[in-house]
């Protein structure tokens, strides 16, 4: 490929040419790109293809030796899979040893995700292409740093936030790069590659994008009605009801009724269900003015989980407000379940993102595809099922779902603990305090002695919790689950 000819005189590695090189090449761009966030940006930045041009590939590398030479530093790692191989490079060139995290586990062979040989208290040097909100960098020094190492400097090609620094620096990281997203719109601008309104557009957008001014809420009718409820009763309590025979059932929710937002169910576990139970159910939810989730979690493919949804006994599609869906089949489960071809009410799903079980399988790569989904589907998609290790990972966690959607939150009790099936749980003011702005309770109420006096002091911490870490315009945020 042809590039872009140095002038007189201009170092070949300085950031000008860098920079025309890149815009040369096609991986600094402008114009209308769909973010995974949902969001529309004016501009984009995609290294991927570097890679496969050598003449760039060797001048980043040669910038990127020059800006960490004189750092403090006995391991280097590039994350996945942009920066590994210019990781790799300055390495070798280096002479320090490359490691690098794993996006999934092993599940073979020694397992681990970490790959190469370091000591506890290595410090490790971490290189990236990007950075924009400076999240996701934190996660990956957390994961560096569970494993016995020490993560204090970032590097990255290019910084297109606005305080992504700043961030970092609070957690007591160092974010070093090559070029700014303002030295590539006035490099851009002086050599005529973009216009001046291109360039006000990237700044705006990059600006409203961390003052969270842009337009990202999304719409749907449940998490709006549910929300709408939980202000107006005064309860932030979802009852995890799982007694195994309607007497039970029935008698531990008139008792609680009063005190909850809305009641999970899972119907399969009835020993005596029979038609009665759902019209009995609706007419108690209407009385008593909650809502009805069916914990199902679908999981088929979308023809066999519209089938379970809308038909055999249970016809769950005919009385639950709303229900739980695994992603694990793909987003057509949502066109199976809600798509609205032979005109019955569609209904919402919240979909499992999380679990607050040990062990489980769900990982982060799961997790963030899961929310891009849900975003995808705003009508049909209320909320997310998820739990956090600790307020810290609650709050991150949170803070990437999109606006306008709930989290329900399982893994919440009184105290901090597990119970002996690997049951992890968390206490209802952290819940809180992490994102979530409801609770649902289901042991701690169904197996109290009183359960109305439980459901009563679970509500009365729940709602505190909220007038403490909420404004009353904070309305769509988390519902916490305790089960």
């Amino acid at each position: 490929m042809d590039l872009p000819n140095f002038r007189q005189g201009e170092n070949p590695m300085s950031h000008t040419n860098l920079i025309l090189d890149l815009e040369h090449a096609g991986a600094v761009k402008f114009g209308n790109f769909v973010l995974k966030s949902g969001k529309v940006s004016p501009f984009y930045f995609d290294l991927r293809d570097i890679v496969s041009k050598p003449d760039i590939f060797q001048r980043m590398v040669d910038l990127l030796i020059e800006k960490v030479r004189d750092m403090a530093f006995d391991v280097v790692t590039g994350i996945p899979y942009t920066a590994l191989p210019y990781a790799a490079v300055v390495a070798q060139r280096l002479g320090k040893p490359l490691i690098y995290c794993r996006k999934e586990e092993k599940s073979y062979g020694l397992g681990g995700s970490i790959v190469g040989s370091y000591r506890k208290g290595d410090r490790c040097l971490v290189i990236d292409d990007l950075i924009t909100t400076g999240e996701s960098k934190i996660e990956t020094a957390e994961a560096f740093e569970a494993a016995g190492l020490v993560v204090k400097d970032f590097v990255v090609f290019i910084d297109r936030s606005l305080k992504a620094k700043e961030v970092l620096g609070s957690r007591g990281y160092r974010l070093h790069s090559l070029v700014n997203l303002e030295e590539i719109l006035t490099t851009l601008l002086s050599h005529g590659k973009i216009t001046a309104q291109q360039a006000e557009q990237a700044r705006t957008f990059t600006r409203n994008l961390e003052a969270g001014n842009t337009d990202t809420r999304v719409k749907n009718p449940f998490a709006d009605k549910l929300t709408e409820l939980m202000y107006r009763k005064q309860t932030n309590l979802i009852l995890s009801l799982d007694a195994t025979n309607k007497a039970d059932f029935f008698r531990i929710l008139e008792a609680t009724a009063s005190e909850i937002a809305m009641v999970k169910v899972h119907v399969d576990i009835l020993e005596d269900f029979d038609p009665t139970f759902p019209v009995r159910l609706s007419a108690l939810a209407e009385e008593e003015d909650f809502y009805i989730m069916s914990d199902r979690k679908f999981a088929d493919i979308g023809n066999t989980a519209r089938m379970q949804y809308r038909g055999g006994i249970y016809r769950i599609a005919d009385w639950a407000d709303a229900v739980t869906v695994h992603l694990i089949s793909g987003e057509d489960i949502l066109k199976g379940l809600f798509g609205d071809a032979e005109g019955r009410s569609t209904g919402s799903a919240f979909l499992l993102a999380r679990m607050s079980s040990r062990n489980n399988l769900i990982n982060e790569g799961y997790t963030r595809k899961v929310i891009e989904i849900g975003r995808q589907y705003p009508a049909w998609v209320a909320g997310y099922i998820g739990h956090g290790e600790s307020l810290e990972d609650l709050k991150r966690f949170r803070e990437k779902l999109p606006e306008g959607q709930l989290l329900l939150m399982p893994g919440v009790q009184l105290r901090k603990g597990k119970d002996e099936l690997g049951q992890q749980y968390m206490t209802v003011e952290d819940a809180v305090a992490g994102g979530a702005d409801g609770i649902i309770v289901g042991r701690g109420i169904y197996g109290a002695p009183d359960p109305a006096s439980s459901a009563k002091i679970y509500r009365e911490k729940g709602w505190q919790a909220m007038e403490k870490y909420r404004s009353p315009r904070q309305a769509h945020t988390t519902i916490a689950t305790i089960a």
